[in-house]
């Protein structure tokens, strides 16, 4: 890899040459408009590409990404990032998507000291922390894991709970908010069957999906111990 990421280029150029040999036009429609269905909320990590996960094409998927999939009520980021998806592009499904063995987890799972993102990831500890009876009670090879989705739950419902959210519902707009999990060790997503479609929705929604998961966690930690 040079220095100055000549490759890249290369790469690039290859890659709008192919789009364009396939879809003649391509560029030129993308530039008139962006009409994405899907907000996805989900990890920096960069083994998990949103578009290519679910085979979307450029301007059929809003993106906002942060460490640990994260929807922070004072993060003025990603509250604007879904004001302007729901307010302007006018989006039907928001989608937070944790993965599994994530490192911002593992990291707050652990106590693991990694400078300024230790800040961010308190949020994740606070899940943890309000969970901790149940994660307690898993084989430690589950932990991580098992965080994982509870953290979506609780971002899904964060996400609920934004004033963005809450006023589109209120004045009738269509806005659905799921909780995902993406498994690097298959390439395969899984719905945590919290699904919010308005704020009536979000008390069973997330009551739902985290008796499911305690379920489903319970039953591997009995795969795990022989039980």
């Amino acid at each position: 890899m040079t220095d100055d990421l000549q490759e890249l280029f290369g790469k690039n150029r290859d890659w709008a040459a192919a789009t364009e040999a396939r879809e003649p036009g391509f560029f030129t429609r993308l530039l008139q408009q962006q009409t994405p269905q899907y907000l996805w909320i989900g990890c920096a990590d960069s083994r998990v590409p949103a578009n290519e996960l679910v085979g979307l094409l450029p301007g059929e998927l809003f993106v906002h990404r942060n460490v640990a999939n994260l929807l922070v009520h004072s993060d003025l980021n990603a509250l604007s990032v879904i004001q302007y998806a729901v307010d302007a592009l006018q989006v039907r499904h928001i989608i937070v998507v944790g993965h599994s063995n994530c490192g911002g987890v593992r990291a707050a799972m652990e106590n693991r000291r990694a400078g300024l993102v230790d800040n961010w990831l308190r949020h994740v500890q606070d899940v943890r922390d309000l969970h901790d009876g149940f994660l307690a009670g898993l084989h430690e090879s589950l932990r991580v894991d098992a965080l994982v989705e509870l953290n979506v739950l609780e971002q899904a419902r964060n996400v609920c709970r934004t004033t963005v959210v809450g006023d589109a519902w209120q004045r009738g707009q269509s806005v659905v908010v799921h909780g995902w999990v993406y498994g690097l060790h298959n390439g395969l997503l899984e719905d945590l069957q919290i699904t919010a479609t308005s704020l009536d929705d979000v008390g069973l929604a997330y009551d739902t999906g985290l008796a499911q998961l305690k379920q489903r966690w319970r039953q591997r930690q009995a795969q795990v111990v022989g039980v």
